[in-house]
Formats: C-alpha cells, sequence, structure tokens
C-alpha cells in the first residue's frame, strides 16, 4: 500500500530566483536569513542533503546524502500561497492572480456593503496584527468591517467576535467570494477574527481561507477521481476550495501540524497526506522574525527522525515551499520569489542530486507517478 508524504514547510525559500528583481525582491534568501541566527539548528535536513542542494552556499553539505534533492523554480507568474500551492499540484498560471495595492474599487465594495449589511473600514494594504489596533476600537463602536489587503492576492476582512459572530464573519466570507471573480477573482477570502479589549486586541485561532477554486485538473482531483485517498493537514483543503480532498484535519499551528502527520503515519490509507506548516510565513517571515523562524525549523527537524521511523516499506516523504518570505529582508515584510527546495526520502528512493528544476509541477508528477497514476498536467516525475 504506496502513500506520500507531502509537506510544505511555509515560506521556506532558499534564495532569489532569475526573475526576482521583477518583483522587487533582488537578493532575498530566507533560508540564508534564518541560518544566521543562532536558533538554527538542522542536522537532520542536512543529513538528508538540504545543504546539497544548487545553490545553497549557507552551510555545507554532506559527502553522501540520504535522500533524493532539488532545487525548483517557480513557473508560474506570482509568489504567494495560492499560486504555489496550485502549480505543485499540476497548474501553471500565465497570469498572477490580481492584487490592490491602492485597496478596493467601489464596485466590489459596494455589492460587498449591501450584502453584509455594514460598512468598511481600512480598505488598504496593512500588517494583520496592526490593523485590529488602528481600526479595533471604531469597528467595536460603529460595527463597520476591517477589510485590508496585502501584497498577496487576498481581500481579508477582520471583526471582533463580540461584535460579530464568528460564523456570521464566515458568511461574509462566503459572500465576498462570490462577489470576487473574474478579473477580481482574489486568491484567497480571509476571516481574521480577533478578540481583547481596546489597546490589546488579539487575533484569534478561527482564521478561515475561502480561495478561489483551481481553473484546470490538478494530482488531488487525479488522485481522488482514482480512488486514492487524499489528506489534507492544515490549511491544504482551503487552497484548493475543498476540491480532490477525501479527508482533512485543520491546525491550529505548525507543533500540532506535525502531531497530526505523525499520527497519520500510524493510520491505513492508500495515496497522499498534503500538509503544510505555515507559522514560517505568518508568525516569523511576515513579521521579519529571525529567531522564531529559526527556531521554528529547529523544533521541525527535531521531529523530522520520528517522522522517519514511522515510514513504512513503501512510504515517500517529500519536504518542499510554496515561495519564500525572507525574514532578513527589511525592504519588505512581504513573500519573495524564490527558489524552493525539494527533498525526497523513502526505503525504495535511491539518493541523488538532481540539479534545478523547472517548475514545482514536477513535484505534483512525482506524486502520481509513485502512485500509478499519469498526470493530466505539465511536469516531469523525479522518480
Amino acid at each position: 500500500m504506496k502513500r506520500v508524504f507531502l509537506i510544505v514547510l511555509d515560506s521556506f525559500g532558499i534564495g532569489e530566483m532569475e526573475d526576482a528583481e521583477a518583483y522587487g525582491d533582488k537578493g532575498t534568501n530566507t533560508l540564508r536569513s534564518v541560518s544566521s541566527s543562532s536558533l538554527f539548528s538542522m542536522p537532520n535536513m542536512k543529513e538528508l542533503g538540504l545543504f546539497n542542494i544548487d545553490g545553497v552556499t549557507c552551510r555545507e553539505g554532506v559527502q553522501r546524502p540520504q535522500a533524493t534533492v532539488a532545487r525548483m523554480k517557480e513557473a508560474s507568474k506570482g509568489k504567494d500561497t495560492t499560486i504555489g500551492h496550485w502549480e505543485i499540484a499540476g497548474i501553471i498560471s500565465t497570469q498572477p492572480l490580481p492584487t490592490y495595492p491602492q485597496g478596493f474599487p467601489e464596485e466590489i465594495l459596494i455589492p460587498f456593503r449591501e450584502a453584509t449589511g455594514r460598512g468598511v473600514l481600512c480598505n488598504k494594504p496593512y500588517s494583520g496584527t496592526e490593523v485590529i489596533q488602528d481600526y479595533g476600537d471604531e469597528h467595536v463602536r460603529t460595527g463597520n468591517l476591517i477589510v485590508y489587503t496585502s501584497a498577496d492576492s487576498v481581500f481579508q476582512i477582520a471583526a471582533h467576535e463580540d461584535v460579530v459572530p464568528v460564523e456570521t464573519l464566515y458568511t461574509y466570507c462566503k459572500a465576498a467570494r462570490q462577489i470576487l471573480q473574474g478579473k477580481h477573482g482574489v486568491g484567497r477570502v480571509i476571516a481574521r477574527p480577533f478578540s481583547g479589549e481596546s489597546g490589546h486586541y488579539v487575533r484569534t485561532p478561527k482564521r478561515h481561507d475561502f480561495s478561489l477554486e483551481p481553473p484546470a485538473v490538478t494530482m488531488l482531483d487525479q488522485l481522488k477521481s482514482a480512488g486514492k485517498d487524499v489528506i489534507s493537514v492544515g490549511k491544504i483543503k482551503d487552497i484548493f476550495a475543498g476540491r480532490g480532498i477525501t479527508e482533512a484535519v485543520f491546525t491550529k499551528g505548525n507543533e500540532e501540524g506535525i502531531e497530526r502527520t505523525l499520527e497519520y503515519l500510524d493510520k491505513e490509507f492508500a495515496g497522499l497526506c498534503f500538509v503544510n506548516l505555515v507559522d514560517y510565513d505568518m508568525l516569523y517571515g511576515h513579521r521579519n522574525d529571525i529567531d522564531g523562524y529559526a527556531r521554528a525549523l529547529a523544533y521541525f527537524d527535531q521531529k523530522l527522525p520520528k517522522m522517519l521511523e514511522k515510514l513504512r516499506e513503501d512510504d515517500i516523504l517529500m519536504i518542499t515551499a510554496d515561495h519564500g518570505c525572507d525574514p532578513g529582508y527589511t525592504v519588505s515584510t512581504d513573500h519573495s520569489r524564490e527558489h524552493t527546495p525539494f527533498v525526497m526520502y523513502g526505503k525504495t528512493v535511491k539518493p541523488k542530486n538532481l540539479g534545478t528544476r523547472e517548475t514545482f509541477a514536477d513535484i505534483g508528477a512525482t506524486v502520481l507517478h509513485y502512485l500509478g497514476i499519469k498526470p493530466e498536467f505539465a511536469g516531469t516525475s523525479m522518480l
């Protein structure tokens, strides 16, 4: 019974892509920045071959890596979560998803106000932690919704749980998702509930993403159609708008995501367990927290031997990322256009260095190849 465990270390880039300057990201390198921290420690990933990947120079590689490794290029136009995960699953996006650096136009906001019966505050790119401090009091006083965006293709709605119940906030997000289609089809509408008192507002763990449905067939669709299990851990189900998923568990952070993955390693299923560990991006990359990012990577590395021990004879473990978010890049706190790592380990996988691959879609093609399915998208198996 063949199983693949595909883990995305969200935003763990390993160095700028050739076109990084066009995205305002020249010189970015997430791995190099986090490796400068005294808290950085990834001896197990080192043994697998992380530092043997093309272009990785911040640490010495090992003479005999235990895994197959590669440097992945993103063929799509963009550098966000949705675009990155879609490409991993086989969709190459030739056009970037829309962004709104000047805020959302009235042709979006008018129907949104009508659908919710509430006004709108902010309406511009903003830090998610700062926006609730700056607009939270007015929101509580008026009931108007805090609507903001970022450099990514997102429409975010923040509301205090005592003012707008979480389920109501989700309903508002669903209404926004219906409005945001076509030329305004942002990658994600995100519910951002918060709680607390004036001056001490905090985001709660009840965030929920309402994603644009993938525009073409993905490896998840193909796996489900073939009768395979497709298990989502973390926000994978949200990213793919639920499509192609047979079972899902949501998590509150990396530690829970790792624990759920360890539990699935002990369960019986045939197919894919697709995991997203979001804290690297959400808590550390966007906040320029080098030490926090390094500490979180060290925690994953500490848990890695337990994962490897639980792998069965026909299991494959893949570790990759969806984009960069360099915490040492002070010009911006946004995602960065970077190469990503690919590390593949299994008892049946012969270790080798595959150099630089032209698209993340090679990962999806590899998953399908291993599980006996011919990909219906561009991408070349690495087996």
